[in-house]
C-alpha cells in the first residue's frame, strides 16, 4: 500500500519486490550429464544435422567445388534485397500491431468484467493451437476474389498479409500478458483508485510495469514467427510480397537453384538466432 502511494505520487510505475532464491540442483554430476545426453542427440540429430546440410550446400555451387559464389550472386540479386525489406517491415509491423491489439484486448479479458471471459481467455488457449493457413482460409471468405468484400483485392496486397498475420499472432501476445495481469493483485488497483488515479494512470502506472516482460517475450516470439511465416503469404496469393520463406521456396521448387536457396535459408536463421540473442542479452540487462 505505502509503495503504491509513493509511486503514484512520484509519477512512476509499480513493480513487485522480487525475493526468494531457486533451491541449487543437488544432483550429482555424472547422472546431470546422463540426463542432458539423449535430447541433447535428439537435438543434433533432427535439427543441427538438417542445419549443417543446409549451410554445407550453400557453399556448393551447381558448377562443383566450394566456393562463396553463390552468396554473391544472391546478396547482389535485387529479388533477395527486396525479400529482405518486405520480411523486415512485414514483420515488425505485425509485431507492433500484435503488442498493441493485444495488450487492449488482454487488459478489456483481465480487468473489465463481462459476461464469458473465462470462455475468452481459455479460447485463446485453443486458438493458438490452429495452423496459420487456417485463419487466412476463413479472411479469404471475407476478403477474397469470392469473399464478402472480395472486390477489394485486399488480401492480395502486403496490408492484407499483415492483417492475416496481426490477426493469427495477436493471441501469442494475449496469452502471456494475461498471465502477468492474473499477478496483479487488485488491492494496488483499489489503492490507486482510491487516492484519485484515473483508468489510463492506473493502467500507465500499475498495470503496465508488470506486462512489460510478458510484452517483450511475447513481442519477441512473434517477430521471430513472423520473419519466418511462410503459410499466410502463399494462401494469401499476394504475388507482389515475397518474403525470405518465399524466396527460398522459388528458388527451391521453382527454379531448382538449391544453393541459392539454402543461401537465403542461412541468411533468415541468422537473423531469427541474431534476434534471439539480442532479445536474451536485452532481458539480461533489464533484469528481466
Amino acid at each position: 500500500m505505502g509503495e503504491v502511494v509513493a509511486r503514484l505520487r512520484a509519477g512512476g510505475g509499480w513493480s513487485r519486490p522480487r525475493g526468494g532464491s531457486r533451491k541449487s540442483d543437488t544432483a550429482p554430476r555424472p547422472f546431470r550429464g546422463a540426463l542432458v545426453l539423449p535430447p541433447v542427440a535428439l537435438l543434433a540429430l533432427f535439427f543441427l544435422y538438417p542445419l549443417a546440410l543446409v549451410v554445407q550446400q550453400s557453399v556448393h555451387p551447381d558448377t562443383g567445388g566450394t566456393s562463396l559464389q553463390p552468396y554473391a550472386d544472391v546478396f547482389a540479386s535485387e529479388s533477395f534485397r527486396n525479400a529482405l525489406w518486405t520480411t523486415v517491415w512485414i514483420a515488425a509491423a505485425s509485431t507492433a500491431g500484435c503488442l498493441v491489439l493485444g495488450f487492449l484486448l488482454a487488459l478489456v479479458i483481465a480487468f473489465v468484467p463481462f459476461p464469458g471471459a473465462k470462455a475468452v481467455a481459455r479460447f485463446i488457449d485453443v486458438y493458438l493451437s490452429f495452423p496459420s493457413f487456417l485463419i487466412t482460409l476463413a479472411l479469404l471468405f471475407i476478403y477474397g476474389t469470392t469473399g464478402i468484400i472480395g472486390s477489394f483485392q485486399f488480401l492480395t496486397t502486403p496490408w492484407g498479409v499483415l492483417l492475416a498475420e496481426v490477426t493469427y499472432f495477436t493471441p501469442f501476445v494475449m496469452r502471456p500478458v494475461l498471465a502477468a495481469f492474473s499477478q496483479v493483485d487488485a488491492a494496488q488497483i483499489e489503492a490507486a483508485s482510491s487516492l484519485g488515479a484515473r483508468a489510463p494512470r492506473i493502467v500507465r502506472q500499475v498495470i503496465l510495469p508488470e506486462a512489460l516482460p510478458a510484452l517483450a517475450a511475447g513481442g519477441s516470439l512473434v517477430l521471430v514467427l513472423c520473419l519466418n511465416e511462410f503459410g499466410i503469404v502463399l494462401f494469401t496469393g499476394a504475388k507482389g510480397v515475397t518474403t525470405l520463406p518465399m524466396l527460398v521456396y522459388s528458388k527451391a521448387i521453382l527454379e531448382s537453384d538449391y544453393p541459392g536457396a539454402c543461401v537465403v535459408a542461412v541468411v533468415n536463421v541468422l537473423i531469427s538466432v541474431g534476434l534471439y540473442g539480442l532479445y536474451r542479452v536485452v532481458s539480461r540487462r533489464a533484469g528481466a
